[in-house]
C-alpha cells in the first residue's frame, strides 16, 4: 500500500514536515508495511523554504535580519547549487511573518518589510548570474506597499524638498513625492524571481491589500482607508518617477495586494514573475508523480474551511488525488464553516484531529499527537471498511 503523506503547517502547532511525520507514524500504527511517501507542501506561507529544500537538496543557511517592527531575528534560505539554474528558496514569512509579531503588537504602520530585503541580499551572494530565486510571500505582518523592501536593496524615497524618507508607512504617507531607483541592486537584473502567491487581490481599494489583510494585521476601519490612500500615494510616486515602471498597471494585477502590498513591489520594481504558491511548489517537488501510483494520499492544515478551496494547499492536493482517482484523505485542528464543499473537489473523507474538549494552547501543544491518532483511527475505519467489502462478496 502506498500512501503518499502531503500536509501543510498546522500553524503554531507542527510544520509541515513535522505534520507529515506525525501522519506517517499514525499509518504505520496500523498499516507496519505502508510505503509512505513523505511530501510536505506549503502553498508560499510559513514553511514554504522547508517543503522545497528537501525536493531540491538545498542547504539551509540561517541569517539574522530584522523582523516586521525592526527587531533582530534569525530567518533561513535554502541554496540549491545543484539545481539548473542555481537556485535559492526565500519565505518573507521567516523575517516579515506574522509569527514574529505577537497580537498585541502588531502595527501595520510601523512594520516593515526590511527584513525580506536582506534576506533576498543574502540569496544573491549565492544564486549568482543566471540564477534562480523562488519566494514564498504568505503570512506577513506588513502593509508598507515592499518599501522596506526596496530600501534594503537600494531604493531611496524622497519627499517634495529633495529630503531623504524613511522607508515606512508612517514616515512616507503624506510626504513621498519621488522614488529613485538607481541604487537598485545591480544582481537583480540578472536573475529571475518567481513569487510563490495564493492570493489574488489587486493592490488598492475594497478588496485590495488594506481592506482585506489589514485588519488581521492591526488596522482598525479608520486605519484601513488611510493605508489605502498611503499604498495610492506610493503608486503615484512610482508612476512620476519613471512612467516606464508601469506602476498602476501592476497595481491592478492579480496578487499585487499579496504581503500587504510586496507583491507589487516585486512586480514593479523587481520584474517577478508570479504563480501560485501551491502550483509552484507541487511543480518543484513532483506531487503529481508521487500521487499518479499512490494508493491513498492524506493531506491537511491548522484549519480547513471554505476558503481553503481558494489557492490553500489541501485544496491542491485534493484536485490532483482526484484527477488520478486517488482517494484523499484531509486531516485539520479545525473544520471551519463549508469545509464540506471540499467533498466536491477531490476529498474523500475530512478528519478534525482534536478529540476532545480542549483549550487552544492544550490544541496546539498535543497537535502532534493528536493528528497520530486521529489518522490511525481514520485507517482503522479504512481496514474496517475492506474487510465488510470482502466479507460482503464471500457471503
Amino acid at each position: 500500500m502506498k500512501v503518499v503523506i502531503a500536509p501543510d503547517s498546522f500553524k503554531e502547532s507542527m510544520s509541515a514536515r513535522d505534520a507529515a511525520e506525525a501522519i506517517a507514524r499514525g499509518v504505520r500504527a496500523v498499516v507496519p508495511h505502508a510505503e509512505c511517501a513523505v511530501v510536505p507542501v506549503s502553498d508560499g506561507g510559513e514553511g514554504f523554504t522547508e517543503s522545497l529544500s528537501s525536493a531540491l537538496e538545498a542547504a539551509l543557511h540561517s541569517v539574522s535580519v530584522a523582523d516586521a517592527l525592526g527587531r533582530p531575528v534569525r530567518a533561513e534560505f535554502a541554496l540549491a547549487p545543484g539545481a539548473a539554474p542555481r537556485t535559492a528558496v526565500v519565505e518573507m514569512a521567516s523575517a516579515a511573518g506574522l509569527m514574529h509579531v505577537a497580537p498585541n503588537e502588531r502595527d501595520p504602520w510601523h512594520a516593515s518589510t526590511r527584513g525580506v530585503g536582506e534576506l533576498l541580499s543574502h540569496a544573491l551572494d549565492h544564486v549568482g548570474n543566471g540564477g534562480r530565486i523562488l519566494l514564498g510571500i504568505g503570512g506577513s505582518a506588513t502593509n508598507d506597499g515592499g518599501a522596506g523592501l526596496l530600501h534594503a536593496l537600494g531604493v531611496r524615497f524622497y519627499d517634495s524638498d529633495g529630503s531623504s524618507l524613511s522607508p515606512d508607512s508612517s514616515s512616507l504617507a503624506g510626504r513621498l513625492a519621488r522614488i529613485d531607483t538607481s541604487g537598485l541592486d545591480p544582481r537583480l537584473q540578472r536573475v529571475r524571481i518567481e513569487v510563490a502567491c495564493d492570493v489574488t487581490n489587486p493592490l488598492l481599494g475594497s478588496n485590495g491589500a488594506s481592506a482585506v489583510f489589514g485588519p488581521q494585521k492591526g488596522a482598525n476601519p479608520a486605519m484601513v482607508a488611510e493605508l489605502d490612500r498611503y499604498l495610492e500615494e506610493l503608486v503615484e510616486a512610482a508612476e512620476a518617477s519613471d512612467p516606464a515602471l508601469d506602476a498602476r498597471a501592476h497595481a491592478t494585477e492579480a496578487g499585487a495586494g499579496a504581503a500587504g502590498g510586496l507583491g507589487w513591489a516585486l512586480a514593479t520594481f523587481l520584474g517577478a514573475h508570479f504563480e501560485p504558491g501551491f502550483d509552484l511548489v507541487a511543480r518543484t517537488v513532483n506531487l503529481e508523480g508521487a500521487i499518479a501510483d499512490a494508493d491513498l494520499v492524506i493531506t491537511g492544515e491548522g484549519s480547513i474551511d471554505a476558503q481553503t478551496l481558494s489557492g490553500k494547499a489541501p485544496a491542491g492536493v485534493a484536485a490532483l488525488a482526484k484527477s488520478h482517482g486517488v482517494p484523499c484523505l484531509a486531516l485539520a485542528g479545525r473544520l471551519g464553516d463549508g469545509a464540506e464543499v471540499l467533498y466536491a473537489h477531490g476529498v474523500s473523507a475530512l478528519v478534525p484531529i482534536v478529540q476532545g474538549v480542549a483549550t487552544l494552547d492544550e490544541a496546539l501543544k498535543d497537535g502532534p499527537r493528536n493528528l497520530e491518532r486521529a489518522t490511525a483511527t481514520s485507517m482503522r475505519l479504512m481496514e474496517l471498511g475492506k474487510g465488510a467489502v470482502h466479507g460482503d462478496e464471500s457471503g
